[in-house]
């Protein structure tokens, strides 16, 4: 199975039309078709269905884009990372991360090291903690920015001084935005919106036995599309603080959990990772940054 074809079908993937892939690929649309063909006689399964308008994927389709994709994404940072061994004045620097106002910790340090070295860049890739930690075992990322408790066995750590805050997302038109805070009892009777990581990570010990009688309606990973249910009345979102305007202008408001709800916040990366020169960079950075706060005690494990 070669890269070059692997490209190929991604790109007839995503544009769902043979001939629009082969412009945008430069090859003519017999040649692409070809290879889409001897493609699936490699594979032994049939990848797309074919109409005169255009092509949707099958199945085993589906599970090839998303292989395709890793494989590709790796191929790619690999190139790059021996591209940079000996040019430490820029390259590129993979970072998942999960949604929280901390990261802006993690940016000052982004910023301070670019001023040096102007050429590097940052790919940020969000997503929930559980998918920023699958791409950093898959070694497309990194580093990883989390918001839960870290699993020693795997990573290595620096504790960002931040921690972020827990409270109900609401329209300024709820009875409950009368309210200076929200305790577990305020949610029994209302439509909750809730993260998939706090479902199962945060609130089954702040909850207790409660959190069996929510009236969950809807889950997330991202909390900006939580903020468009609650503001088209779907029902109130279980967040953190300071991720969606609440100003006077907005209909929303944020209410604080009582007792208070807080999650830490860790830079994370895999035990012996080697990284890029650039990337070890980053980390001398962040490490002079957060030099107070707690480090794993095998920081750099011996081998």
């Amino acid at each position: 199975m070669e890269l070059r074809v692997l490209r190929y079908f991604l790109e007839v993937a995503r544009r769902g039309n043979v001939t629009r892939a082969a412009e945008h690929l430069h090859v003519s649309q017999p040649t692409l078709s070809r290879q889409l063909k001897d493609l699936e006689e490699e594979l032994g399964k049939k990848l797309f269905i074919r109409s005169n308008y255009s092509i949707k994927l099958t199945d085993e389709g589906m599970l090839l884009r998303t292989r395709a994709e890793d494989i590709l994404d790796m191929v790619d940072k690999t190139t790059d990372e021996f591209k940079s061994l000996d040019e430490i004045s820029g390259g590129d620097i993979y970072i998942g991360c999960a949604e929280s106002d901390g990261m802006k910790h993690l940016i000052r340090a982004a910023k301070a090291l670019r001023d040096k070295y102007p050429r590097v860049r940052y790919h940020i890739y969000s997503s929930s903690t559980d998918s920023v930690n699958e791409r950093l075992d898959k070694g497309l990322l990194d580093f990883a920015v989390i918001v839960q408790e870290v699993d020693l066995s795997k990573y290595n750590y620096l504790k960002i001084p931040s921690v972020d805050s827990w409270g109900l997302l609401m329209r300024r038109d709820d009875p409950l935005s009368q309210q200076t805070s929200i305790r577990a009892d305020d949610l029994l009777n209302i439509p909750i919106i809730i993260s998939r990581q706090g479902m199962t990570e945060d609130f089954p010990k702040w909850l207790g036995e409660k959190q069996d009688k929510l009236n969950i309606v809807a889950t997330y990973d991202l909390i900006f599309n939580a903020s468009v249910m609650v503001r088209e009345g779907l029902g109130c979102a279980l967040g953190f603080d300071k991720l969606i305007h609440t100003g006077a202008d907005s209909g929303l408001c944020f209410r604080p959990l009582e007792p208070g709800l807080v999650t830490p916040m860790y830079v994370i990366w895999k035990k012996y990772q080697v990284f890029t020169p650039i990337a070890e960079k980053l980390l001398d950075e962040l490490m002079g940054r957060f030099s107070d706060a707690p480090m794993s005690e095998c920081l750099f494990p011996s081998i």
